[in-house]
């Protein structure tokens, strides 16, 4: 669940805060009833500020990953894997 406190009550109980930031989701900080800040775990803010990396760099990744612990896979891993005929044949 949520949690929401207005500035003025988060500046009196700043510690607090922290500490139950740290062990669950975020506290949102609200001005007059309405929000204007969100307070977040490093961890969080880390995970939600990564950047995506694109299919082939994650494959390569993967791959430079494997190679590392030794784990062999070669291009001969692969073959057999996809049907190369030309398809269906169509009759008239």
């Amino acid at each position: 669940m949520q949690k929401q406190f207005s500035i003025a009550e988060a500046k009196n109980r700043l510690p607090a805060i922290i500490h139950d930031v740290e062990k669950g989701p975020y506290v949102e900080l609200t001005r007059r009833g309405k929000p204007v800040a969100i307070l977040l775990s490093i961890q969080e803010y880390e995970r939600i500020s990564r950047k995506n990396t694109g299919f082939w760099s994650a494959v390569l990744n993967f791959r430079q990953k494997f190679m590392d612990e030794s784990v062999g896979i070669s291009d001969d891993d692969f073959k057999g894997l996809r049907d190369i005929s030309s398809g269906r044949d169509v009759v008239l």
